[in-house]
């Protein structure tokens, strides 16, 4: 029998992302799946009901009580949680770390879920990978934003008026969204600086283009993430970068740790300390922020002129090719599962069992079973 995949419209507010494109939809089809839809549920993102060939186009109660794999973007709800019967799979970016109470009600209703998120940073993973598909959205509208915001032009412009000199953007963290945003910048034409803890990416940021900022300061982790600092380590960066910072007319920070609050890496002190006119975009606004005093969602000006802007949902304000990428990167995971129309799990398979989230009533990514055991 053949394995039906449901997709909803996304119900979190600002949220105009689809876990399944037209595009992807037709290979899941090519592959013997049933695909059932809710009606509009592209919509956000421009892909009209029409669109999806061969899929069945139902309201969301009927669809989730048909689901063998509901595909999503946000986390299901505590009431679509509920409508799904029990040991059907759920694949998407489930934010574990988030809401104990969410993992806890996928443990108990017996369904499989995967969080995307958790997928391990392996080469044969890298086209399935949420993170730095979105991520890459995020640093290329991080720039944008600034550039809006900044009161001077990025480039250099020769003039009647004379040679107006470029802007001094510095990026801080040199993940996939940093250097996106360091590449975005750089194709404005500013004059562009890096700044990472881990010292490997001094040659990806200088490969684009940009200088690399060395605060003295080296933190390089697993799974190319970077450690947690010192507190040695965090007063040293701090005192260096808070005297860089005067210099530059827009800082992005980027800095995040999946799972975890973003790091706090310049402080109210440094944002005091920068010229009036000065921009900061916090693309980690979401997750607690990488500036003191910014907030997610809002625009807030420091009292000496320096503007910080907390930004939410960036990968929604580019929904066609963000929810292309994403939809690309949950059927390359699929794939791994779906023969001839059916879902086999291969539990031997590192990628399947390390990014499993819940399966017959456990919770087995043993971080998230320990808080929600102890909430």
């Amino acid at each position: 029998m053949a394995t039906t995949i449901v997709a909803l419209r996304e119900t979190v507010p600002g949220e105009r992302r689809v876990a399944l494109t037209p595009e992807v939809a037709k290979k899941l089809r090519a592959k013997g799946a049933r695909i059932v839809l809710q009606d509009g549920v592209g919509a956000t993102a421009y892909f009209a009901d029409g669109a999806y060939a061969d899929c069945e186009v139902s309201s969301a109660p009927d669809a989730l009580a048909q689901a063998d794999v509901l595909l999503t973007v946000q986390p299901p709800s505590l009431e679509q949680i509920a409508a799904l019967r029990e040991g059907a799979v759920v694949i998407g970016h489930l934010q574990p770390h988030l809401a104990p109470e969410r993992t806890k009600a996928l443990r108990d209703r017996r369904i499989t879920s995967f969080a995307m998120e958790l997928l391990p940073r392996t080469t044969r993973a890298q086209a399935m990978d949420v993170l730095s598909s979105q991520a890459a959205v995020s640093g290329y509208k991080a720039v944008l934003i600034a550039a809006e915001a900044a009161p001077k032009f990025f480039p250099m412009l020769t003039t009647a008026a004379g040679t107006i000199r470029p802007s001094k953007v510095l990026i801080v963290g040199a993940g996939v969204a940093g250097l996106q945003a360091i590449a975005t910048a750089r194709r404005l034409g500013a004059q562009v600086e890096g700044f990472d803890v881990r010292p490997e990416t001094k040659e990806q940021i200088e490969s684009l283009g940009a200088k690399f900022l060395d605060l003295g300061v080296s933190a390089a982790g697993s799974g190319g993430y970077a450690r947690e600092l010192t507190a040695e380590e965090r007063e040293q960066q701090q005192r260096a970068l808070a005297e860089q910072l005067k210099a530059f007319d827009v800082v992005v920070t980027t800095a995040a740790v999946p799972g975890r609050k973003a790091p706090r890496i310049i402080s109210a002190a440094m944002v005091a300390g920068m010229k009036p006119g000065a921009v900061i975009v916090d693309i980690a606004a979401e997750t607690g922020g990488n500036v003191e005093g910014t907030e997610a969602g809002r625009i807030v000006t420091s009292a000496n002129g320096v503007t910080l802007i907390g930004t939410t949902h960036l990968p929604s304000s580019a929904p066609v090719h963000a929810s292309e990428m994403y939809a690309r990167n949950l059927y390359n995971f699929l794939e791994l599962s779906l023969k001839d129309g059916a879902l086999t799990l291969d539990w031997d398979d590192e990628l399947i069992a390390k990014t499993c989230l819940t399966h017959a009533g456990e919770i087995r990514h043993e971080p998230t079973k320990v808080l929600a055991d102890g909430s």
